[in-house]
Order: C-alpha cells, then sequence, then structure tokens
C-alpha cells in the first residue's frame, strides 16, 4: 500500500527521500542549520525542489556547508561562485551567504552555539500543528516575524519571515506534516 504524504511532496524520489527523511525532523547541529541557512536564502523566489536539485553542487562550491570556510570567501571565490552552472548563480545571494556565515559565527559565540540561538525561539522543542490540509499551513508566523527581524537586524540578508518560516519547518523547529501524513 502506498503512503500518504504531505501534498507538497511530487513523485521524485529525491523529494520524496527528503519528505521522508528530513523535513521537520528536529536539527540541533549548527552544520546542519548553517547548510539550510544558505539554502533557504538561495530558495528565495524559486522552488525547494530546484535547490534539492543542486543540493550536491551547493555542498560542493560552499566548502561542504563549513561555515568559516565560507565566512573567508573572498572576491576570487565569488567570482568562481557566479561563474558555477551548478548553483544558484545570483551575486547578491552568494555575497549574503558570506555575509551570513559570519554573522553565524558571531552568534554562535555570543549563544554558545547557533542551535541555541535558533531554537530559543520555541522553548527547545518542536511545535507540532495539526493541520488536516496543505492550504491550512501558514507562510509565516508571528515566531518566524520576530526570528525575522532579529537576523535582519543582526544583519543577515534574504531572510524575510517566510524563509524563515520554510527553515523552521525544515529543521523540524515546527512539524507541519498533515494529519493524514505517514511521518506525522
Amino acid at each position: 500500500m502506498e503512503k500518504t504524504r504531505c501534498a507538497w511532496v511530487n513523485n521524485d524520489q529525491l523529494y520524496i527521500d527528503y519528505h521522508d527523511n528530513e523535513w521537520g525532523k528536529p536539527v540541533k547541529d549548527d552544520k546542519t542549520l548553517f547548510e539550510f541557512l544558505i539554502l533557504e536564502s538561495f530558495q528565495a523566489g524559486l522552488s525547494w525542489y530546484t535547490i534539492l536539485k543542486k543540493r550536491e553542487n551547493f555542498r560542493e562550491a560552499f566548502a561542504d556547508f563549513d561555515v568559516k570556510k565560507v565566512a573567508d570567501f573572498d572576491e576570487t571565490k565569488i567570482e568562481e561562485l557566479v561563474k558555477n552552472e551548478g548553483i544558484i548563480r545570483h551575486r547578491g545571494k552568494i555575497i549574503a551567504a558570506i555575509n551570513n556565515a559570519k554573522l553565524f559565527i558571531k552568534i554562535q559565540k555570543e549563544f554558545g552555539s547557533f542551535s541555541d540561538f535558533f531554537w530559543s525561539y520555541v522553548d527547545h522543542k518542536p511545535i507540532v500543528n495539526n493541520w488536516n490540509s496543505i492550504k491550512e499551513v501558514p507562510a509565516t508566523t508571528e515566531i518566524s516575524d520576530q526570528l525575522a527581524k532579529d537576523l535582519k537586524k543582526r544583519g543577515f540578508k534574504f531572510f524575510g519571515s517566510t524563509i524563515i518560516y520554510a527553515h523552521m519547518q525544515a529543521t523540524g523547529m515546527v512539524n507541519d506534516h498533515t494529519k493524514d501524513c505517514f511521518c506525522r
């Protein structure tokens, strides 16, 4: 018998695997949180599926999401990334990723880890929603608004409330699997 999944999942195995094994599962390690921050910022204006298909290329281009290495990227590296057809070649997003890496490190120093900072917005435990359908799932919440405002105040780029909420869903800060989904 076929498993019932959230309605946003298409038939591509890449998307199915992402939904079944990652989306909505709590992530507390900084490396993975940084990976999702990079990927989510590049997703702005695009589909998540587009990003997933390029994920391995992003991993290679962004030093396996090593935040310290990304923070040290220089103009030569920016030019290399702009020419890299395997990723989204948006100069502004590339520059923002480097900027955000530097700010990510500042938050690590201030809070002990980015995870502690990030998860403090949900009292360090996932919010579990009870949606009947994907149509009920919001694009933003009061918490994503607050977190986006805090990150913007700290200088982060390409992180509005919608991107933050998607990040919260991806990293399990919020569980938005619909009631009929087997992952629930």
